[in-house]
């Protein structure tokens, strides 16, 4: 079995993104995956997104909603995507994993305008 596929069994990953310093700062994200990738989303604006724009460098872990590990880190390679062939592919495996959370979600982030402003992430483990 793919670590891919591991991970997928979780319902939270904890993803690690690193600073120009060197530290780590560990979200708690829901995920899904699609082609031996984990996919993400997040607000344009955060943190990680800012990280990621200096380096692909990351870790992720299965987590609880808090972000307490339940188990092995492992080094990854994140990146912003932004294509929308990426986007489709990401959406549809968070809709499948979530369902009618992820709809809950978006129909939120789309009144309060928040839908289009999101970042995605593609994670490599």
């Amino acid at each position: 079995m793919s670590e891919t596929v591991a991970l997928d069994r979780h319902r939270y990953l904890s993803l690690a993104t690193f600073r120009r310093s060197g530290a780590a700062v560990a979200t708690p994200v829901w995920f899904a995956a699609s082609a031996n990738r984990l996919y993400v989303f997040t607000s344009g604006e955060s943190g990680k997104v800012k990280r990621l724009r200096h380096s692909a460098r990351a870790r992720v872990a299965p987590c609880d909603a808090r972000g307490r590990v339940s188990g092995a880190w492992r080094e990854a390679s994140a990146r912003l995507v932004d294509d929308e062939r990426s986007i489709r592919q990401a959406r549809a495996a968070l809709h499948a994993k979530y369902g009618w959370q992820l709809v809950l979600l978006d129909f939120g982030a789309r009144l309060t305008g928040r839908l289009h402003r999101r970042a995605w992430i593609e994670i490599e483990v």
